[in-house]
């Protein structure tokens, strides 16, 4: 049986309780949560607190996550980071993982599913824009707690699908209502009829698992490294440059 991961948690939210209650099945204890009221400022995020742990997951809020990133750096812990709505500062956050020598391992979304989603959305997307009566369209769903909209997976699949798309930008509509895990769907519309391909999330734990699967591959990595990498579906399970 695989060695016992000492886990921090950081954002202790709806994820945050997913994944401390899945941890112990996966192999992990959880020694250290810090909800966001408790970590203000990143005050929480100290070497005395952080002794004894291999990785720290991040799940909390956009205004918070990148002097997170930096404590945690700057106390030698890896970390994989679920926040959203951070990733247009991803050069920062390299410069800091580069100076620190920590892994760290982000993603806009951490569910094995979406990744696998992403795939067959650029295939789609890629068959399509040889027929020009086809518009393409991205909608999204949460809960009504979301912080960020677009959401990280919409801005994703975006970016992955865009390209087929040359000359015609790729609209994006987003809805925050009750309690809704995560819906995306990338729609092909004509005259005729309509093509949608959706990624539709039950749960909370799909993304939970995979932040521990993330979890346990970062420990003795050094880097910064994106969850398709992980999965094989990037480039190559390899540092990003």
């Amino acid at each position: 049986m695989a060695e016992t991961l000492n886990l921090a948690i950081l954002g202790y939210g709806k994820m945050g309780r997913t994944i401390a209650q899945l941890a112990p099945q996966r192999g992990c204890e959880v020694r250290l949560i810090m909800d966001i009221d408790v970590n203000t400022g990143g005050a929480g995020i100290t070497p005395q607190n952080f002794k004894g742990i291999d990785v720290c997951i991040e799940f909390t809020e956009p205004k918070a996550v990148l002097e997170n990133i930096r404590r945690i750096a700057g106390v030698g812990c890896n970390t994989i980071v679920g926040t959203t709505g951070w990733h247009d500062r991803l050069d920062e956050v390299h410069k800091i993982v580069d100076a620190s020598g920590i892994g760290l391992v982000y993603a806009a979304n951490f569910s094995i599913g979406v990744n696998l989603f992403y795939q067959v959305a650029r295939a789609a997307a890629e068959t399509f824009a040889r027929f020009p009566m086809y518009d393409p369209y991205l909608t999204e769903a949460h809960h009504k707690f979301k912080k960020d909209a677009p959401s990280g997976t919409a801005l994703e699949i975006k970016r992955q699908v865009q390209p087929a798309f040359k000359e015609r930008e790729i609209p994006v509509s987003c809805t925050r209502a009750g309690n809704i895990p995560g819906v995306h769907e990338l729609g092909f519309d004509s005259e005729a009829d309509t093509v949608i391909v959706r990624h539709t999330a039950r749960s909370r734990q799909g993304f939970a698992e995979g932040a521990l699967y993330s979890a346990r591959w970062v420990v003795g990595k050094k880097g910064l490294f994106n969850f398709a990498d992980i999965l094989g579906q990037g480039d190559t399970a390899a540092p990003k440059t």
